[in-house]
């Protein structure tokens, strides 16, 4: 959880383009592509980049340490993580794609910000944690 923030509102991308720099973060990023009219690829970002992976982490947290639901829901909180955790962060091969599409030789050029290191280890850390996780420990009774 600590490193998601940093992931999502640090510069992420720094877009040089005849001479004007651009810096965006995936929250900016997302904001700038939907009030652009972008809609679809906005909110394909937005919820595979930010709603996704945050879910995930929150009902890991959840079923792991909070304990704030009842017993007979956790089933189905497992679940709603299991599935919305193979969906999340599935716009990086989108990212990856627009930056091939768009990179035109030296008329445009793309810096990875600090964002990308708290990106990465956010992804690699929700995938320890989600292979760690004992699915049955939601049925064990706890003293």
């Amino acid at each position: 959880m600590v490193l998601f923030w940093p992931a999502i509102l640090l510069p992420i991308l720094e877009i040089e383009r005849l001479g004007h720099r651009h810096t965006s973060s995936i929250l900016t990023g997302t904001l700038e592509l939907i009030s652009h009219g972008n809609w679809l690829v906005g909110g394909i970002v937005l919820v595979f980049s930010i709603v996704f992976p945050l879910t995930k982490i929150l009902l890991l947290l959840e079923l792991s340490l909070l304990e704030l639901l009842q017993r007979r829901h956790k089933g189905w909180t497992y679940r709603v993580m299991e599935l919305v955790g193979k969906w999340s962060m599935l716009d990086v091969l989108l990212l990856a794609f627009l930056v091939m599409l768009v990179k035109l030789g030296s008329l445009v050029e793309f810096r990875v910000g600090p964002a990308v290191v708290a990106f990465v280890l956010c992804v690699a850390m929700s995938m320890v944690s989600s292979m760690c996780f004992d699915p049955h420990s939601v049925w064990k009774e706890r003293p």
